[in-house]
């Protein structure tokens, strides 16, 4: 028996997102007496990885897996988990977790919570897990019986802890002789952003209410300042403003960072769903009845082009003032 986690590598590094899988998987091997296997694809420092708490490092070696096809990777998670009668597999619920999660569920006929929010409550062979419902407006408890569970996490949900022991890293050879895969990858463009959307702790996100592309620059600038990440509304990825990996809300990328700054966001509800989970919401917007302000901590009712400058001014100067 063993609790098995999927990790991702971004730029050469383990991505903050997956440390807290590893910490999660952590937590519910100790309360099953068991060990934690971590599997990667590529190359990297995987050092923090038994910091988090892996026992072993498996990394997964075959061509197919090179451009992270969900039904290739699928098939190379589940014959890890065969080999090491990994009872328990964990994601984080991001891009690749939404899509190898369920498939690994339906493989092996498990149940499945996907965005889980909090530690499982184990009875027996039962797992209780607690996630947002309702598009964040409620919380629900799920109940696991199968014999294998499938469980991702929200990014951000839990600190990192780094506390633990090396672990033992070992190649594991993936046999996709017999899997074919109706995907066609015609290019690879990988994010250039220095922050992972998903695991920055500021997030400087922008809509319709900057009016183009080109006034873009304050947005990036502010979070520069800020060492944020920039992520914009649904309808500015849809007309090319701004990259599509960068669409935060319920059809995007769901975030939970300690600070996010809304500019120019008028706070439809499928934008809500994804950032709700923010400890801090600040709203910027020029009109006074916008629903994002019913959910902010802080609102400031004014022009972008006026308030955003000014606060840009304002952190520049008490950046100099800390020096």
């Amino acid at each position: 028996m063993s609790v098995l986690v999927y990790v991702e590598i971004g730029k050469g590094k383990i991505k903050k997102s997956s440390l807290e899988a590893v910490n999660y998987g952590a937590r519910i091997a100790a309360q099953l007496n068991t060990k934690v296997i971590a599997i990667v694809i590529g190359d990297g420092d995987f050092s923090d990885l038994g910091k988090a708490g892996a026992n072993k490092v498996f990394k997964l070696n075959n061509e197919k897996l090179s451009n992270f096809d969900g039904i290739y990777l699928t098939e190379a998670i589940a014959q890890v988990a065969t080999a090491e009668n990994s009872t328990v597999i964990v994601f984080s619920h991001d891009f690749t977790g939404k899509e190898v999660a369920p498939r690994i569920a339906a493989k092996f006929k498990a149940g499945i919570v996907a965005g889980a929010v909090d530690n499982p409550i184990i009875s027996g062979e039962s797992f209780s897990v607690l996630k947002n419902v309702f598009s964040g407006k409620a919380t629900a408890l799920y109940s696991i019986s199968s014999s294998k569970k499938i469980i991702s996490i929200l990014p951000n949900s839990f600190p990192v802890k780094l506390d633990g022991e090396a672990a033992e890293l070992l190649d594991f050879n993936v046999n996709l002789d017999n899997v074919t895969s109706p995907i066609k990858v015609i290019a690879v463009k990988k994010d250039t952003a220095e922050l992972n959307l998903s695991d920055a702790d500021v997030v400087v996100s922008a809509g319709r209410g900057l009016k183009g592309p080109e006034n873009w620059g304050m947005v990036e600038e502010l979070a520069t300042m800020l060492g944020a990440a920039t992520a914009c509304s649904r309808p500015v990825a849809d007309m090319n403003w701004r990259p599509h990996h960068e669409h935060v809300g319920q059809t995007g990328v769901a975030i939970r960072p300690n600070l996010y700054f809304a500019i120019g966001i008028s706070g439809a509800i499928q934008h809500l769903a994804g950032v709700n989970g923010s400890k801090t919401i600040v709203v910027i917007n020029s009109d006074k009845d916008a629903p994002f302000f019913k959910s902010a901590d802080y609102g400031i009712v004014g022009d972008a082009f006026e308030v955003v400058p000014k606060l840009i001014q304002a952190v520049k100067n008490f950046k100099a003032n800390q020096n």
